[in-house]
Formats: structure tokens, sequence, C-alpha cells
């Protein structure tokens, strides 16, 4: 979750003056300060190639773009958005909700309103595929291999790689073909150190751990009851999705690395999807040539297992909006009778008018303790 004020959180059950701005840039110089919205949201999806997703509304027709140096053109421009609260006092924070590149306005050119929709810089990298065979070769390690294959895109982007310990580690080489998905390559290199890489919301590749219910600290608490911020909830619990084991396994003729592999099963005697147990035998399969050594495909199986096992609970529900948020975050749900969970924000959207419904989709579910 962005760091925000204990007093914005407390601030988000209670009524409150809302606080939306935008404002535009193009090559890093403004072409338009705060402007003039009339609703919209912006989607945040952690099971989506580009994160996070924007969709606004501009009643006034005069800000359709003509010509390719205009404020909402496609041709570079980027709108960078906000949400937050004005205090009683006066005072303003704002809480960003991410840098957009604009994709596709529209409208009626003499009544408006102009829709806009735009997203967030891993579509740039996807959209740079490779125009010709492209190797991890000598790169000293997996995050510089992330940051050169962002960098030649967007050669300001800034890496920041967050993951715990020392997860970045020796790259093996591989090739990618001509033509092949550059986004892809970036996603096959964070996951061979068992990790994710997304934009945030100042902007920044991110390369994190990939979210873990069971060590996961809850970030914020929804809860019902009349001084709740949980207003509606619905549940639903499915086998898709959920595995009890993972193959990994890796082999690469250009380093000429023979094939590895391991196979790492839920094992946990009181677990409902232990391997052989009533749940039956579900394996996932996964292989790469970026995985060189049975450790190493041990250790991203055993990563893809505690997601792979977490119960596809997936559990909607609608809350007052929280700006802050980040898909992956940690929530505790509290209902009417007392019980509490733990469960995963997997994805939102964020409302840019005060009457928009906030509603979220959440990924498993872990008992909170009496």
């Amino acid at each position: 979750m962005y760091p925000v004020s204990a007093a914005l959180l407390a601030a988000l059950s209670t009524p409150h003056q809302v606080v939306v701005r935008v404002d535009g840039f193009l090559a890093g110089v403004p072409t338009v300060t705060d402007l003039p919205i009339e609703g919209g949201s912006v989607t945040v999806d952690r099971g989506s190639k580009v994160r996070r997703t924007l969709s606004l509304t501009v009643a006034d027709p005069a800000y359709l773009p003509w010509d390719a140096e205009d404020p909402l053109a496609v041709y570079g421009q980027q709108l960078v958005v906000s949400r937050g609260i004005k205090f009683p006092d006066g005072t303003v924070e704002l809480c960003p909700l991410g840098t957009f590149r604009l994709d596709e306005p529209s409208g009626d050119v003499d009544m408006g309103p102009v829709t806009l929709t735009g997203k967030t810089l891993e579509a740039a990298v996807q959209d740079d595929r490779f125009t010709a065979p492209r190797s991890t070769a000598g790169y000293a390690s997996t995050v510089a291999a992330i940051t050169a294959l962002i960098q030649e895109t967007l050669p300001g982007a800034v890496v920041v790689n967050l993951t715990a310990g020392s997860r970045d580690q020796a790259c093996a080489v591989v090739v990618w073909d001509a033509q092949a998905d550059r986004w892809d390559a970036v996603g096959q290199l964070a996951t061979s150190m068992h990790a994710e890489c997304y934009v945030d919301v100042l902007g920044r590749f991110v390369i994190a751990d990939v979210p873990d219910l069971f060590t996961a600290t809850p970030v914020w608490d929804v809860a019902e009851g009349p001084t709740g911020n949980l207003i509606a909830a619905s549940r639903k619990l499915a086998r898709a999705g959920v595995y009890n084991a993972v193959v990994a396994s890796g082999e690469s003729a250009v380093s000429g690395v023979p094939p590895v592999s391991a196979m790492v099963q839920d094992t946990d005697p009181t677990s409902p999807t232990r391997w052989g147990g009533p749940y039956g035998r579900v394996p996932r399969f996964y292989s790469s040539g970026l995985l060189t050594s049975s450790a190493q495909c041990s250790a991203v199986a055993a990563s893809m297992l505690r997601d792979a096992i977490a119960p596809n609970v997936e559990t909607s529900i609608s809350s007052l909006p929280n700006p802050a948020l980040e898909a992956g975050d940690c929530l505790r749900l509290t209902y009417v009778g007392g019980r509490q969970e733990r469960v995963l924000a997997q994805s939102f959207s964020v409302p840019l008018d005060v009457e928009g419904d906030f509603s979220l989709t959440l990924r498993g579910s872990k008992a909170e303790p009496a």
C-alpha cells in the first residue's frame, strides 16, 4: 500500500471531501494542469499484463485533440492521476494512482464529453517487440537483464528491486526470437527469481516478491457494522486454479545446460489440498530456459506452490474507496458476528468521482486466530 497518513486512513470510514487531480505531460513538460474531469476510474489488476488502466471523461469538447501536440493526443502524452482527501482544516493529502500514457481519446466534436483511456508503462515495453533475436548473454544478474530490457524501451525508466534477501542471481543465457514480446521476457526473468514485475503508482518498474498470504501483514482493515467501511460482500469457492504440486523444469541449448527439473508437493498433513489426499493430485507445470539447476527449479516450484495452494476463494466486496491500495496487498476482513479472515487484493477500481463504487476482487482466505 502506498504510504499515507493515519489521518487519511481514518477519514476513509467517515464522511469526507474527495479531491481528484489529473495533470498532463509530454516528454516531462506540463501540458495541462488540473484537468477538469467529469468522472472515471483507475482499474488495478494483478492478473493483467498491464497492472493499471485509466478511463475518464472530460465534459468540455475543447479538450478533444486535433493535432499531434495537443495535451490529450496519443503521441507520448501522459496523465498523472491522484485521489485524496481535503480535511476540515483545509489541508489536502493526495495519493498517486499512476502515470498513464494516453491510448484513445474520443467524443462528439461539438457536444462532448471527451472519453479518455490509458495504460501504465508496461504497455510501452509490451509494444516494443524484439526486432531481432535477443539474448541475456553478458548480464551479471537477473535484475541487470530486466533493467536492460526495460531501459532499451524507456531510457529514463527507474527499476527498483524490492525482493527480500538476495533474490537477485546470476542470469542464465537464453535467446528470445525476433517478434517476441519484450514484457513477457521481463516476466520470465522475474519468475526465475520467484518475483513479479509491474509499474507502481510512481511510474517505477518494481521487482517484488510474489505475495504470500500466509506470511503477509494486513495493511488495511475492512469491517462490517455501523462504524465500518464494508458495504457488501459476496463469496465464491472454486477448484479452478488451485494446484497441490508444481513441476518446474529448465533446458537451454544456448548455454549447453542439460535438462533439469524439480517437483514440490503440498505435503502438509493438515492441508485440504495435500498431495494424494481427498483433493487428489493436481500438478502445475512450468518450464523456462532460465532455470539451470535442480536447486533453482525447486526454489521456483516452491514459490509457485505457495500461490497455487491458496484457496480460490473469490470474495467480492464493496467498500468505501481506499486510493492507497496496491494489487497484492493483504487485507483483514471482519464480518458481523466477529469472523475474520486475511485476503489478498487481486483487482479493484478506484473511482474518480465522489459517488463511484469501489469494488474489490480478493483472492485466498486465511482465517484469523480467534
